[in-house]
């Protein structure tokens, strides 16, 4: 019985119909501006990024209206691998087709000139733009959500109300598109702390990760009773299955924060890159020391360059 049941529910799709217009109109949007912004842009924005939003898109549409959904009811492990997709595999996904310039692009063009374009031009809301993107902001949100939902008394409220369970999931995407934004650094943003940061950066999140998944796997007890009385679908005891999804929320949230932090690691350790600067010192010895370089060539015309390293 048990075994019919999750083959039936492993079979089921969903359509809800919000997700559905909001993907949608977003893939829309993106498609119309990188189209536009890549012909002045083609470096900036080359197919490989828009192969990456649009498979963030399909994600994100794969967590919510996939069987993954329908069994989330039923067993935690499930609905951890729900979570994971919002937070480590659909952010970096959108954030690596550098959507900024793309969406903006998409929208019609009146709506820019005199809604958007006005509302960039404030002061207070380049301030505010200035607070959300911070490192720290985006570090504390993503954390402070991804801890904060999972105590059993918020956890049982999305378990209880679906309203409460999608405000969970946008509070899972959005913080983490800030918090994958300082490590990815979409085009045209600026990085506003220094890079080697990023090291610590992921590394402090996986420590909060550890925390957590291990809370769930060594607790010896079943932490939400939602699952503890719902129907079983799998050989799995409830409390078999809160270890299963603590391991699993061990191994594949460690791993999305620990590769790019040793890639990043490596790369600045690198002693071609060392070897890479002295050259780039011994051919422009004038350079200046904030990574601008200014020349002048005269046979009988000045000409001015700049060169950001």
């Amino acid at each position: 019985m048990a075994g019919e049941t999750f083959a039936e529910l492993a079979r089921e799709w969903s359509f809800p119909l919000g997700p559905a217009v909001s993907i949608g109109l977003t893939a829309v949007l993106y498609g119309r501006g990188w189209w536009i912004a890549r012909r002045t842009r083609p470096a900036e924005l080359p197919p490989w990024r828009a192969c990456c939003f649009y498979a963030g898109l399909a994600a994100l549409w794969l967590a919510l209206a996939s069987p993954i959904d329908a069994l989330d009811d039923y067993l935690l492990a499930a609905h951890m691998i729900q979570h994971f997709m919002l937070m480590s595999v659909i952010p970096p996904l959108l954030l690596l087709g550098a959507p900024a310039v793309p969406l903006l692009r998409g929208l019609p063009g009146v709506l820019i000139r005199v809604v958007i374009g006005p509302l960039l031009r404030l002061r207070w809301f380049r301030g505010l733009e200035e607070f959300i993107l911070h490192p720290m902001t985006a570090w504390l949100a993503m954390n402070v959500a991804y801890l904060g939902w999972h105590l059993p008394a918020a956890f049982e409220l999305t378990l209880r109300s679906e309203d409460w369970h999608n405000f969970e999931h946008l509070c899972f995407l959005l913080t983490s598109l800030l918090f994958w934004w300082e490590v990815l650094l979409p085009w045209p943003a600026r990085r506003r702390w220094p890079q080697w940061t990023v090291i610590p950066y992921l590394l402090s999140a996986d420590v909060v990760n550890t925390i957590l998944s291990a809370v769930l796997t060594f607790s010896g007890r079943v932490l939400y009773p939602s699952y503890g009385a719902a129907e079983r679908i799998t050989r799995l005891t409830p409390l078999q299955d809160q270890i299963a999804a603590g391991s699993e929320m061990w191994v594949l949230n460690s791993m999305v924060f620990l590769i790019p932090a040793i890639g990043l690691t490596v790369r600045m350790l690198s002693p071609s890159r060392g070897k890479f600067t002295e050259r780039l010192q011994g051919v422009l010895p004038d350079c200046e020391s904030s990574g601008v370089l200014s020349a002048s060539k005269t046979e009988g015309r000045s000409q001015r360059v700049q060169l950001k390293l």
